[in-house]
């Protein structure tokens, strides 16, 4: 799971943003003074790092000051203040974006992919995975469990690919259905329970001690990494 930092003293706005990343399936932690910054970011370098302007003592162009030379992930100033020098020298010190409060969360929520994206190095697609005994080819849409096909629908095949990519990690409900279904999860919809059930009937689990896609309580689904041999 994609780890952000949260600068930020205003503990209202900072508790506010945790809860929206935290909804778009990221880990946050949030720091309210720039001290604990520059040591967290050096000793725990974060995914990419949100950090307020006006912080007392050591403000957050003093953070990018210090950390830049070692930390290389993504860094975003967030500040009342709209004043194009401040702009340009956030900027000019190694911030990758600057945004004036206040933002609408879905705003900031696109920087923050938008800068995730342009971070990653180029890779090439992953085409297959295998775990043991379960091989899954995704240009042949195509999976095998103990040498055997698995006959899958096409969004049962996708949940599959989605799950087996974040092999080990858990995927929120929030998140899968997003994914799936390209909307907003509203809190009522059973479909993803219902394709993650149809899935592991079709995978051999274990239904009412699952073992293969695992219900991990409070976090979402997770598939094992390890539980595919004959």
């Amino acid at each position: 799971m994609t780890h952000i930092l949260l600068v930020e003293d205003d503990e209202r706005l900072a508790k506010l943003i945790q809860k929206f990343l935290k909804q778009n399936n990221f880990d946050v932690t949030v720091l309210h003074s720039g001290e604990q910054a520059i040591d967290y970011i050096k000793n725990t370098p974060p995914d990419l790092a949100i950090l307020d302007v006006m912080l007392p003592k050591v403000d957050g162009f003093s953070i990018c000051r210090s950390v830049r030379q070692h930390f290389h992930n993504p860094i975003l100033f967030l500040t009342a203040k709209d004043s194009d020098f401040d702009h340009v020298l956030g900027l000019e010190i190694g911030a990758d974006d600057y945004l004036i409060k206040p933002i609408e969360p879905h705003v900031l929520l696109a920087r923050i992919n938008t800068r995730l994206r342009q971070s990653q190095p180029i890779e090439k697609p992953v085409d297959s995975i295998q775990f043991d005994e379960l091989h899954i080819n995704k240009a042949a849409r195509k999976v095998l469990l103990n040498g055997k096909e698995v006959e899958l629908t096409s969004h049962e095949f996708e949940l599959l690919w989605l799950l087996a990519l974040n092999a080990g990690e858990p995927q929120n409900r929030e998140y899968i259905h997003k994914k799936m279904i390209d909307r907003e999860y509203d809190g009522l919809d059973r479909s993803v329970d219902v394709r993650v059930s149809r899935l592991r009937k079709k995978l051999n689990d274990n239904l009412e001690n699952p073992y293969r896609i695992i219900t991990v309580w409070g976090k979402g689904y997770m598939l094992s990494k390890t539980a595919w041999t004959a």
